[in-house]
């Protein structure tokens, strides 16, 4: 995710256009299965629902499904059967709210108990998605994957029904609705029904359901053979291995490693460790091999999907409500950053001093030529980075920016799912709480292999003086070092932790009306914009020296900026893989796909018998999207030069960026939020 480039260059070709992002409940079309669509709990006769709105009071309040800020699924361990009556309530719930729907009360009561049953719904899909990635308790995995596939065979029965889709076409027609907010939901989700084929004739809809369940079974087998065969180096003796890359003895979850200065002396570059790196590499790419069948049945039934929804292929399906609006001006995009960065790609590999180098050898050689330059020793500037100091920095931070600050709170019996997690409340002064996070930041078996953000709840309103606090998880995988019970982080993993912060602050800060429109639930190339602005944070030494002591970022600037267009071109491949495999004519097998497109768009040869797309899951929720990283990134270059560079931790920049941008989520067009914050025309 390099920002050093010109990217106004390709600026023009961009061709933004309006929001067309479908966010409602057909957004989880994760995590199904084959059972048929559950029956919809009826109202008893004679009994009319009540809803509590904002705005006017109508009636009295029902009882509520969540009464706490904490998710239902956090129960002590002794109860994962927990999860069957969180299940069980929401569609109890979600029931009701369709029958009080179905007598078509007003414009307002429509939208806002549409946005309740979605609420309602995307709070037990997204608990026991979380649940399904960080739990160590198996029972609380295998109870989370059946609520989320009963759920989702519910969701699929909800957007097909006709008598909600009349509805909410009754209250954008009547143009009753007070906000520009609530219109603005009532036409999304018109859309989203349309884009889960309740247009189609029924034998249709019967196929997009069960293409829907397919997909989403693929998606679950995918991440969880990545798991179940993470790949592992048996190489013997460990002599042969720097000491600080021993992990590499354990399951590989991660092609990438931090190098010590005393790995990079071209002396000890011998064949043995040559040997060990190939080994690492190739047996790092080259699991799990199952997945290889996996993702050519998704990308078939993807295309299917599209073809059934009239368009020519799931990259349009996808990238049509976006900002980019078509794979066309995506790939333009593409193509116009691969000519632009490919001279310098292939001017840095051929000008190492090293002689013929493999894929193997790149991370190696890198580092060694980023320690050559600029003595820069990865295991010096690790230990400027100790997490708990990091996440001082992200305090400090929040409250030069925003005025708020974080609270350490203790969790409540039954509330954490591993030792590890932390839990902390944002507060602001004149405020209160503003939502709650939870932290799970170090690697163990089992878990999630990467960094992500999880939003557990969105923020809405429930009555004129009621608000519902969002919370969120941040997930991350970093090492404790080998003599410290404190994981100490290299700076890309620095960057990173920033990254996944970035949508924590975008979930945690928005005030929108509605959960539709809570936090990251924007186009898929926007969602990317916060979390990328907060990378440039990260490289900020007036940032830095706040909670990193003695360091300084002129040589990690020019290491940054040494091979920035090889990693820019990296990123280019993945998106155009993602492009290809998911467009107009895929042809499987997905791997000499993989073999051609690196050829020609990398500086890299491609090392027969490897297929890393086996481990790329940004296929599965990123699906014809990965764009949409380079994408986001023009917005935040310009964000950080006209709002943030003076001075990056002031509070009037703070309050900018939350009243201009974050706040709103996706209740306002990015072309509003664009000219509201750096100007018009940008």
């Amino acid at each position: 995710r390099p920002n050093q480039l010109d990217f106004w260059s390709v600026v023009h070709i961009l061709n933004i256009k309006n929001l067309r992002r479908p966010t409602s409940l057909r957004r989880h079309r994760k995590n199904n299965a084959q059972p048929p669509p559950p029956v919809l709990p009826k109202a008893p006769a004679q009994t009319r629902l009540y809803i509590r709105l904002s705005g006017p009071y109508y009636g009295p309040p029902p009882v509520r499904l969540l009464h706490r800020h904490r998710s239902l699924w956090l129960r002590p361990p002794k109860d994962p059967k927990g999860f069957r009556r969180f299940v069980d309530d929401a569609i109890e719930r979600s029931g009701e709210l369709v029958a009080y729907i179905s007598g078509m009360p007003s414009s307002a009561e429509i939208i806002r108990a549409m946005d309740e049953i979605s609420n309602t719904v995307c709070s037990v899909i997204d608990s026991a998605e979380l649940c399904r990635q960080t739990h160590p308790d198996r029972e609380f995995v295998e109870e989370a994957i059946k609520a989320s596939i009963r759920v989702n065979e519910y969701l699929h029965y909800l957007n097909t029904n006709h008598t909600l889709y009349n509805a909410v076409i009754k209250a954008e027609q009547e143009g009753n609705l007070l906000t520009d907010e609530a219109h603005r939901v009532a036409h999304y989700l018109r859309l989203d029904f349309e884009r889960s084929g309740i247009h189609l004739s029924a034998e249709k809809v019967d196929r997009v359901n069960r293409l829907s369940i397919e997909i989403s079974q693929l998606c679950r087998q995918f991440n969880q053979n990545i798991v179940n065969d993470p790949g592992t180096v048996d190489i013997f003796p460990a002599s042969l291995i720097p000491r600080n890359l021993h992990h590499l003895l354990k399951p590989i979850y991660r092609s990438t490693s931090v190098v010590s200065k005393d790995s990079w002396r071209p002396g000890d570059t011998t064949n043995e460790k040559g040997f060990v790196r190939k080994m690492a590499y190739i047996k790092g790419n080259s699991v799990p091999h199952a997945n290889l069948g996996v993702l050519d049945q998704l990308v078939a039934s993807r295309h299917e999907l599209a073809q059934i929804m009239g368009y020519r292929s799931y990259a349009e399906f996808t990238v049509k409500p976006n900002m980019a609006s078509s794979p066309e001006v995506v790939m333009s995009f593409l193509l116009e950053m691969s000519k632009m960065v490919k001279p310098s790609a292939d001017e840095r590999k051929c000008d190492q001093q090293y002689g013929d180098l493999e894929p193997w050898d790149e991370a190696y050689y890198t580092a060694m030529m980023k320690y050559s330059a600029y003595d820069l020793d990865s295991s010096v500037v690790a230990s400027y980075f100790p997490l708990p100091q990091c996440i001082k920095g992200l305090k400090v931070l929040v409250e030069s920016l925003f005025g708020a600050t974080f609270h350490s709170i203790p969790l409540a019996p039954g509330e954490s799912w591993h030792p590890d997690v932390l839990k902390m409340s944002l507060h602001h002064p004149e405020e209160g709480d503003l939502g709650y996070l939870y932290l799970d930041l170090y690697s163990r078996k089992g878990k999630y292999p990467g960094c992500a953000h999880f939003a557990i709840k969105g923020g809405r309103m429930v009555s004129e003086t009621e608000y519902q606090l969002p919370v969120v998880a941040l997930v991350c995988n970093f090492s404790a070092s080998h003599n410290s019970s404190t994981a100490r982080l290299n700076h890309w993993e620095l960057e990173t932790l920033f990254h996944e912060f970035g949508h924590a602050l975008h979930s945690l800060l928005s005030r929108t009306d509605y959960q539709h429109f809570s936090g990251t639930r924007v186009a898929l190339d926007l969602a990317e914009a916060p979390s990328n602005l907060f990378e440039y944070y990260s490289w900020d030494y007036r940032v830095l020296k706040t909670f990193a002591k003695h360091y300084s970022t002129e040589s990690m600037q020019g290491a940054r900026k040494m091979f920035a267009a090889t990693e820019l071109q990296r990123q280019i491949f993945y998106a155009v893989i993602d492009q290809t495999f998911f467009g107009e004519q895929p042809t499987p097998p997905t791997s000499s796909i993989v073999a051609d497109l690196k050829r020609q768009y990398t500086s890299w040869k491609h090392v027969d018998g490897t297929h890393w797309e086996a481990r790329f899951n940004h296929l599965l929720n990123y699906g014809a999207g990965y764009y949409s990283y380079l994408y986001a990134n023009v917005l935040p270059q310009q964000i950080w030069q006209k709002l943030c560079q003076e001075d990056p931790l002031s509070l009037t920049t703070g309050t900018a960026l939350r009243t201009k941008f974050l706040q709103h989520g996706g209740a306002k067009e990015p072309s509003h939020l664009l000219s509201g914050l750096v100007g018009v025309g940008s």
